[in-house]
């Protein structure tokens, strides 16, 4: 279980976390929405160990950072670096033995190729396959569906599934509602920074519904389409 007690984070004036208390729990799949720009990316990298904050994150796992696999909204490659040679990198970084990568290569990705000139969704694809080569308690996956085919979808989302069943703590953003349906056992709803809803597989259509009313109001209306 990990806890977040009055977390925040400011860059300069402009405080983007405001005192989030959040606890995730092992073998539970925790959901994160809210509009662009409401923290969620800078909420994971904190948890990561990425950036730096105030509050306190609370952990069994010491040192957190080494038991935790983190899926950026947009992975970064270095430009002469094969998808082999990156999933052998962080298998170093761990000390890890040699692993199979070929039979791991479940999304059928060329390996052989620099990564810098995959796909978004190749790039995504490969970053979650790395992370989920090592021993992680914990996975933070920032909008892992969006840019992904249908079918590599589909394979997430039984990825997610899978983790939980192995008792590891997980956490998502999605901007499509469906994705979290399907995979997470609570939803939290972030705004400027805050939490300020949340709810458990039986509240998913009401939060959805509040979501929609608030997010869409009478803008398409503006429009005055004919």
């Amino acid at each position: 279980m990990i806890e977040l007690q009055n977390l925040s984070k400011s860059y300069a004036a402009h405080k983007v976390l405001d005192g989030i208390k959040l606890t995730l729990k092992a073998g539970k799949v925790h959901g994160i929405v809210g509009e662009n720009g409401a923290g969620k990316t800078t909420l994971f990298k904190c948890i990561a160990g990425l950036e730096a904050y105030e509050g306190s994150i609370n952990s069994p796992h010491q040192p957190l950072k080494d038991q935790l696999g983190f899926l950026p909204t947009d992975p970064y490659f270095f430009s002469k670096i094969t998808g082999r040679e990156y999933l052998q990198l962080l298998c170093n970084a761990r000390q890890l033995p040699q692993q199979d990568f070929d039979a791991k290569n479940i999304f059928d990705l060329p390996l052989h190729q620099y990564a810098a000139t995959y796909s978004t969704g190749m790039k995504k694809k490969l970053a979650l396959t790395a992370i989920l080569l090592l021993p992680n308690e914990v996975f933070i996956l920032d909008e892992p569906f969006n840019g992904v085919d249908i079918q590599s979808n589909m394979v997430i989302t039984g990825i997610i599934q899978k983790l939980r069943s192995l008792g590891k703590t997980v956490l998502i953003s999605s901007h499509i509602f469906s994705t979290l349906n399907d995979t997470c056992d609570v939803i939290y709803l972030l705004k400027k920074g805050q939490i300020v809803r949340q709810a458990d597989r039986a509240g998913f259509a009401q939060l959805e519904a509040e979501m929609r009313a608030f997010t869409i109001g009478d803008r398409i209306e503006r429009l005055e389409l004919r």
